[in-house]
């Protein structure tokens, strides 16, 4: 029987998986982050992008826009304003969005403009990614 550790992860709305895993990746503060059972003791802010949850041959895919990390040897917190499967994005929409806060980014005419552009594009190019990661595993397991 593999090892795992118990891991959460919860948005604003609330939780969206609780389980067992072997593996979860994140992009935490400083870049990905991988994390197997018995992980030291570790805290971080997120950046806005997937989170991979390995659970035996089974990997979920979550986007999150930011949040916290906490990690104990046995139990993975993940802590987001919004957490979306992967599977419930929309290709077309997050395009959108995605060339949207370009615009916007070309358009602004103060910091704060510039500001809430990059995390508009930060956000969008998150999800974009998260949809790509899923759509990379589906192809993998010959299920796409």
């Amino acid at each position: 029987m593999a090892v795992s550790m118990q891991v959460d992860v919860v948005s604003a709305e609330g939780l969206i998986f609780s389980g067992k895993a072997e593996q979860v990746f994140a992009q935490a503060a400083d870049g990905e982050v991988g994390i197997l059972p018995h992980h030291t003791q570790f805290l971080s802010s997120l950046k806005p992008g997937a989170v991979r949850v390995v659970t035996g041959d089974e990997e979920g895919i979550f986007y999150v826009n930011g949040g916290i990390i906490e990690i104990q040897p046995s139990v993975v917190t993940i802590l987001a304003d919004t957490a979306i499967r992967a599977a419930d994005l929309d290709q077309a929409q997050a395009e959108e969005a995605k060339r949207a806060a370009e615009e916007a980014m070309e358009n602004a005419k103060s910091e704060t403009d510039i500001a809430r552009a990059q995390i508009e594009l930060a956000e969008a190019v998150g999800q974009i990614q998260a949809i790509s990661k899923m759509r990379d595993r589906l192809h993998k397991t010959g299920l796409a």
